[in-house]
């Protein structure tokens, strides 16, 4: 008989506790339930379940066999959704949870290539800074960090690693000085994330190992686009991922401190409820997740965006007879300094504003602002 299906109606009869519910509940016959049951017995040579004539019971070796059998049909059965759900074109609303900041910086790109590929697949995003439960939301799936996840039954792999990068103004620096060891920051002004986020202490790793310090906080934020905003403005030293300065330090806006101690990492991952009968939707978007994110230069996210400025410094963005180049499409780059904004308008009136002697040029400077 076939030995996977004598498998099924043994599992059937001890849920059920009835040759003839199960064999009800099977559509098959009593007599063929029981020869399904004997046929396992004889191939195990082991009796698996005590029968009476009011009553079944599962032996000892009835107890281990159920409980691997049934791992073994569960695990045949996701293989089989599996294969069935690649026949399935990827369709409908796919409700994906992110943090804030790093979702403005790094999502949008992922979206639109996905979308451009699965056009029937509608991406609902919902940007949050605290713990999420996927499965009582009822998000499809999540882009987290640990701290993020309250839910005990999810599945996760590794999208990227953050780095954190202390950093500051130039001109910051020239009136307050520059630190050059952990310590010297409980000197400056700190630009920092609440307590619950990270703890008061900040650990550093460098030449003469492992050294706690705690800064003295100015002003906290529970967003770090906001304290990349203050840093901008030159109130004091932030600590900030990578990816959400890399251009700020290209462009000369923030430089970075302590270079030769480092931070923990903050790891990135991609988080959903099972593994079980993941829709098509799910499943085709993590793999384009995790490909995305596996050709970005260094696994990590900003540091070869600094790399990129190194090589093409602000003085060499305009060719010898002062054209600029070509603007190339950015990600996110969140809202400029609030004084230079200011600068900006009073920029774009004055330039617009004919000159006497000779006729206006034309030319405007613009700052755009993004929603925090």
């Amino acid at each position: 008989m076939d030995h996977l299906q004598s498998m099924r109606v043994f599992v059937k009869v001890a849920d059920l506790g009835s040759f003839a519910r199960a064999a009800s509940a099977m559509d098959i016959s009593n007599a063929v339930a029981t020869r399904h049951v004997a046929d396992l017995e004889g191939r195990l040579g082991t009796r698996l379940l005590n029968r009476t004539t009011r009553s079944l019971s599962l032996t000892e070796s009835g107890q281990v066999y159920l409980e691997r059998a049934r791992q073994i049909l569960d695990e045949l059965e996701d293989v089989e959704q599996m294969v069935v759900a690649r026949n399935h074109e990827p369709v409908g609303t796919l409700r994906i949870v992110a943090p804030v900041v790093f979702g403005l910086h790094n999502l949008a790109p992922v979206l639109q290539t996905y979308t451009q590929r699965y056009p029937q697949v509608i991406p609902d995003v919902t940007l949050v800074d605290r713990q999420v439960d996927l499965v009582e939301e009822g998000f499809d799936l999540g882009v987290v960090t640990a701290r993020q996840m309250r839910s005990a039954s999810i599945v996760t792999r590794r999208l990227t690693t953050g780095c954190m990068t202390v950093c500051a103004t130039p001109a910051y620096l020239e009136k307050h000085g520059t630190p050059t060891r952990p310590e010297h920051l409980m000197e400056h002004p700190s630009l920092s994330l609440p307590s619950e986020y990270w703890g008061d202490e900040r650990v550093f790793t460098g030449p003469d190992g492992e050294i706690r310090v705690r800064p003295s906080n100015v002003i906290v934020a529970n967003n770090t686009e906001m304290l990349r905003q203050f840093a901008l403005l030159g109130m004091g030293i932030a600590i900030l991922p990578s990816y959400l300065i890399g251009r700020d330090m290209t462009r000369g806006r923030l430089v970075r401190l302590l270079g030769d101690y480092r931070l923990p990492q903050v790891e990135i991952n991609v988080a959903y409820p099972s593994r079980r009968h993941l829709p098509a939707k799910v499943r085709t978007f993590i793999d384009h997740l995790v490909e995305h994110f596996s050709q970005t230069p260094n696994s990590q996210l900003g540091e070869q965006w600094v790399k990129d400025g190194q090589a093409r410094p602000a003085d060499a963005m305009a060719s010898a007879n002062g054209a600029a180049h070509p603007v190339v499409p950015e990600a996110f780059d969140g809202a400029e300094p609030i004084s230079e904004l200011l600068d900006s308008s009073r920029s774009v009136e004055t330039e617009r504003a004919p000159k006497a002697g000779r006729a206006s040029t034309g030319r405007t400077r613009t700052s755009a602002i993004s929603p925090l």
